[in-house]
């Protein structure tokens, strides 16, 4: 039912990393001799993110005198189709703050962007929503590293960055999976033997529920949309022994019937080390649109120990 196409190990930085590394090539403001040497080894390592080929930051820390007939290197905020006369207004800036659930709060004003398609790219996350009639985000996103970075694009390739602490990161278990497309995911928890409709049955669309929950984000109204599903186990505030047991539905509609449909799920178990698989999932006929799959070997099952 579904291939494996390759298993990739990664440290809960490195994307991180990279993402720095592509940010500092396409202009930090100017820093010291020593964070200079910093941000150069950084620099060498390449990535590439789609709508964030123009990225404006900001920092606290003063720049340094510009030589006279130097060229500014920090790029320029490109206008939009809404773009008012005074270009200062259409500014697109974030802000992150640490929530419980080792979680982010992530608040984004797009004035110049109202009623937009935004996407948040997250240490290899990447999830599609769109702005209020004002231009605003107001997002609460399951962390996947400890220092987070979260990168925000718009349509008109503009960007912007957000950072937070999230200092209860090491007290969850976490398990994401996402998808692109008008496609209904769902990830099942049944936690130390639950069965379904019980107890300990947790996803995101179950009355049910357990010591850990499901959280789904993506946005409908788009055909190409970035969705993500992230289950959260509470590892540090468990006295239970056992194993959970994960399992992915997954419902053919017209859009996916006869296809193939690509995955990633990323997984934060008891080593702390991020771990993704890019997977395929071959869908049914059309004719048997409506109905769920089932399956029970789509991700390995969590093993709990008390503390």
């Amino acid at each position: 039912m579904f291939v494996i196409k390759n298993y990739v190990t990664t440290g809960g930085t490195v994307a991180c990393a990279l993402a720095i590394g592509y940010l500092m090539q396409n202009g930090w403001p100017a820093q010291s001799d020593d964070a200079q040497v910093q941000s150069d080894v950084i620099a060498n390592q390449s990535s590439v993110i789609a709508g964030l080929q123009d990225v404006v930051l900001t920092s606290s820390t003063p720049a340094l005198d510009t030589p006279r007939g130097a060229q500014p290197t920090q790029r320029t905020l490109q206008p939009s189709r809404s773009t008012p006369s005074d270009p200062s207004k259409c500014a697109l800036s974030a802000r992150a703050h640490a929530v419980p659930g080792a979680s982010a709060r992530l608040t984004v004003k797009a004035p110049c962007h109202s009623n937009e398609r935004i996407e948040v790219h997250h240490s290899g996350l990447k999830v599609t929503q769109k702005t209020d009639k004002n231009g605003r985000l107001d997002l609460t996103i399951p962390a996947l590293s400890e220092y987070a970075i979260f990168l925000i694009s718009v349509d008109d390739q503009t960007g912007t960055v957000a950072t937070t602490h999230i200092p209860d990161m090491a007290d969850f278990t976490r398990i994401a999976l996402q998808w692109q497309g008008n496609t209904d995911l769902q990830i099942h928890a049944l936690e130390f033997g639950a069965s379904y409709g019980g107890t300990g049955h947790v996803s995101a669309n179950t009355d049910t529920g357990g010591a850990g929950n499901v959280v789904h984000l993506g946005q409908s109204g788009f055909g190409d949309a970035q969705n993500i599903e992230v289950y959260s186990f509470p590892v540090s505030q468990t006295d239970q022994t056992g194993s959970i047991e994960l399992t992915i539905e997954a419902e053919v509609n017209d859009a996916n019937c006869g296809h193939d449909l690509a995955l990633q799920s990323l997984e934060l178990r008891g080593d702390r080390r991020l771990r993704s698989r890019d997977l395929t999932l071959t869908m049914p006929g059309c004719a048997q649109t409506g109905e769920f799959l089932v399956l029970n070997n789509l991700l390995q099952d969590l093993t709990i120990a008390a503390n």
